[in-house]
C-alpha cells in the first residue's frame, strides 16, 4: 500500500504541475495534503516531517549552493551590458563572408554566451532577438536560422559554468553518498560539482563540433540557404579588425578563463569562482561604460527574483522527498530499476527515457530537485559513474529542451521570433539539431571516457 501511495503521490504533482499552479508550492503542497491523506490512513509516520527544518538548514547553510546566485549576477550583468550584441558583430565580420559564416559566428557566440552567462532562456532570448532578425535579413533559409538560433541558445544548460550542473552536482553527490551507505560504505567517496564542471567540458564542446559541421554542410549542399555577409558590411582594415578583436572578444574570454581555469586547476571552488566571475562581469560592463544606477538595480532585482524560485523550489523538493520517502517510494524505485534487464546500463536508459519526456512538461530544476534524489541512488548502487551519470543527465535535459512540440527552449524562441517565422519553420530548422543532440548522447553512452577522462587527468585517478 505504502509503495503505491508514493506512485500517487508523484502522479499528483505532475498534474499540478502541467496545471501550472506555482512549481515550489505544487511540490510542498501535494506532499503535505498527500501525508495527511496517509496519516488519516495510518500508512505515513509523521516522524518524518519533523526532519523538514534541518532539511531546509542544510539547504540554507551548503556552501555550494551560494555558487547559484552568484553566476545568476553574473549572467544577468553580461546579458544587460550587451556583450552578446558585440560578440555577435564582431564574429560576423570574421566569418561572415563565408558561406554558412554567420551560423557559425551565432554558434560560436552561443557557445562564449553559454560559458559567460550559464543561463538557458536568458541565452535563448538574447540570441533570438539580436542574430535572428539579422539572420532572416542577410537571406538565411528561416528554419535554419532559427534552428541555429535556438540550439545554439541550449549549450548553458552542458557547457560549464552551468546553473544546471551546479545546481545537479549538488544533488549527484548527495545521491552519490548515499548510494555508498546503502551498500555499506561508511567512509563515502564525494562528487563535486567541479567533477561535473570537468566532465562536461568535453561533451560539451563535442557537440559546438557538430552544430558546427552541420552548418557547414548545409552551406556546401544547398549554398541558397546560408549566403555570405554583403561586401561592404565587413569593409574593416586587418589592423581595425584585429584591436576590434582584441576590444571585444578578449575580455569576455579573460573572464571564461579565470572562472573555469580557477575550477579546473584546483585553485577555487565553483562557489568562490562563482564570486571572480560576478566581480568580474561587473567590472567589464563598468569598464564599458553600460553600467547605471537603473540598470545595477534591475540586474540585483532579476538576480534576486531567479535565486528566491530556485531555493523555494528547493525547499518544496526538500518536503516532497522526505514525503515520497516516507511512503517508502524509495524501495519501490529501486527495487524496479533493479529488476530491469540490462543491468545498471538498461536501468539508465529507462530512466533517461523518463526524464526526456518529463522534460517536455515539468522545466530541468524540478526534474533536478525531484526526480533525480530518487533515481539516483539506486543508479549509482548498480555500479554507474556519478559523473559520467551527470553528464547524461545534463544532455538529456538539453535535448528534450530543444525537441518538439513541447521544448521549453521553442517556446522562448517563438515569443520573440519575428512574425514572418512561422512555428511550423521553427520546429522544421531544430529537428537536424535535436538529431545532433541524439548522436551526442548516444556517443556518451557508448563512450563514458568523455565524461569521465578530464576529471580523472587532473585528480590523477
Amino acid at each position: 500500500m505504502d509503495h503505491y501511495a508514493s506512485l500517487w503521490m508523484f502522479a499528483a504533482v505532475c498534474l499540478v504541475l502541467m496545471a501550472g499552479y506555482p512549481v515550489a508550492f505544487s511540490l510542498g503542497g501535494s506532499a503535505l495534503a498527500c501525508a495527511w491523506i496517509g496519516i488519516q490512513f495510518g500508512v505515513f509516520d509523521p516522524a518524518f516531517l519533523h526532519a523538514v527544518p534541518s532539511r531546509v538548514y542544510g539547504i540554507m547553510s551548503n556552501e555550494t549552493l551560494v555558487a547559484v546566485p552568484l553566476f545568476i549576477f553574473m549572467g544577468v550583468t553580461l546579458e544587460r551590458s550587451r556583450v552578446a550584441e558585440d560578440l555577435l558583430d564582431t564574429m560576423s565580420v570574421l566569418f561572415g563572408g563565408r558561406r554558412g559564416g554567420l551560423g557559425i559566428s551565432v554558434t560560436l557566440v552561443g557557445m562564449l554566451m553559454a560559458a559567460s552567462t550559464g543561463i538557458v532562456g536568458a541565452t535563448v532570448v538574447t540570441m533570438g532577438l539580436l542574430s535572428l532578425p539579422t539572420m532572416l535579413r542577410r537571406g538565411y533559409d528561416p528554419a535554419l536560422a532559427a534552428g541555429t538560433v535556438c540550439a545554439s541558445g541550449t549549450l548553458g544548460q552542458i557547457i560549464p559554468p552551468s546553473i544546471v550542473l551546479v545546481l545537479l552536482g549538488d544533488v549527484i553527490g548527495s545521491a552519490y553518498q548515499q548510494a555508498q551507505l546503502n551498500m555499506g560504505s561508511f567512509s563515502p567517496r564525494t562528487v563535486s560539482v567541479g567533477d561535473l564542471f570537468m566532465g562536461a567540458l568535453l561533451p560539451g564542446l563535442l557537440l559546438v563540433g557538430l552544430y558546427l559541421a552541420y552548418i557547414v554542410l548545409v552551406a556546401l549542399v544547398r549554398p541558397q540557404a546560408a549566403p555570405p555577409l554583403p561586401a561592404e558590411e565587413r569593409q574593416y582594415s586587418p589592423v581595425q579588425l584585429a584591436g576590434r578583436v582584441i576590444r571585444v572578444l578578449v575580455p569576455p574570454l579573460f573572464l571564461i578563463v579565470a572562472v573555469l581555469g580557477s575550477i579546473l586547476g584546483g585553485q577555487a571552488t565553483p562557489t568562490e569562482a562563482a564570486s571572480v566571475g560576478a566581480v568580474g562581469a561587473l567590472l567589464l560592463a563598468g569598464l564599458q561604460g553600460r553600467v547605471t544606477l537603473a540598470i545595477l538595480r534591475e540586474i540585483m532585482e532579476n538576480t534576486t527574483r531567479v535565486t528566491a524560485m530556485v531555493f523555494m523550489i528547493l525547499v518544496g523538493a526538500v518536503i516532497f522527498s522526505l514525503v515520497f520517502r516516507g511512503f517508502e517510494g524509495d524501495e519501490l524505485v529501486r527495487d524496479l530499476l533493479s529488476g530491469l534487464p540490462g543491468g545498471g546500463f538498461g536501468a539508465m536508459l529507462v530512466v533517461m527515457a523518463m526524464m526526456f519526456f518529463l522534460g517536455f512538461f515539468i522545466d530541468f530544476i524540478e526534474i533536478i530537485f525531484v526526480v533525480v534524489p530518487i533515481v539516483g541512488p539506486p543508479l549509482l548502487t548498480l555500479g554507474l559513474d556519478p559523473v559520467w551519470l551527470g553528464v547524461m543527465i545534463a544532455l538529456n535535459l538539453q535535448t528534450s529542451f530543444l525537441t518538439p512540440p513541447f521544448g521549453f527552449a521553442l517556446f522562448y524562441l517563438r515569443g520573440v521570433a519575428p512574425p514572418e517565422l512561422t512555428t511550423g519553420q521553427i520546429y522544421r530548422g531544430i529537428v537536424p539539431f535535436v538529431a545532433l543532440q541524439l548522436l551526442a548522447l548516444g556517443l556518451l553512452a557508448w563512450w563514458p571516457s568523455l565524461a569521465t577522462w578530464l576529471p580523472r587527468v587532473l585528480y590523477g585517478e
